[in-house]
């Protein structure tokens, strides 16, 4: 019995096959299309459309810092000495007032925003509405006066 290998590997065979019928495999998405975007990138997205939408209204919203975190802290405790975990709802954005230097921050929190949404058009709603609710607590005026059109959607 002879163990020797051949003295060339064989050529791969070029790839013919048409399976069921249906024609050649393609390319899963177009080049220009990113192929995985995560719920979190997607996520900051939104917020980013968002605040875009509302800078181009309030020149003052440029200093303002935006920031997604995942869940809220627990021990966020409110006036009462009670966190809003222990009262029985979870917030869905912060305004951390500016001080010391450091500029005012607008924190929407993604996990109890997704949960609260069944779409990606729920959730773009919802992320405004967050937004617009935060901004119109910074800057002292109602929400509907930020974003006229504030709910109607």
């Amino acid at each position: 019995m002879d163990n020797r290998l051949p003295p060339h590997p064989p050529e791969p065979r070029p790839r013919r096959r048409d399976r069921h019928g249906r024609g050649m495999r393609g390319p899963v998405a177009p080049p220009q299309v990113p192929l995985a975007v995560s719920r979190a990138e997607a996520f900051i997205d939104l917020v980013h459309d968002s605040v875009d939408r509302l800078e181009r209204r309030w020149s003052q919203l440029s200093d303002v810092d935006f920031i997604v975190r995942e869940v809220p802290p627990p021990s966020g405790a409110d006036p009462d000495g009670e966190s809003s975990w222990e009262a029985g709802t979870v917030p869905l954005g912060r305004l951390v007032t500016a001080e010391g230097g450091r500029n005012a921050r607008i924190v929407i929190y993604r996990r109890p925003v997704e949960i609260r949404t069944k779409s990606r058009d729920e959730r773009a709603l919802l992320v405004h509405e967050v937004v617009v609710e935060q901004v119109a607590e910074l800057l002292g005026l109602a929400p509907e006066s930020v974003d006229p059109r504030y709910g109607q959607d």
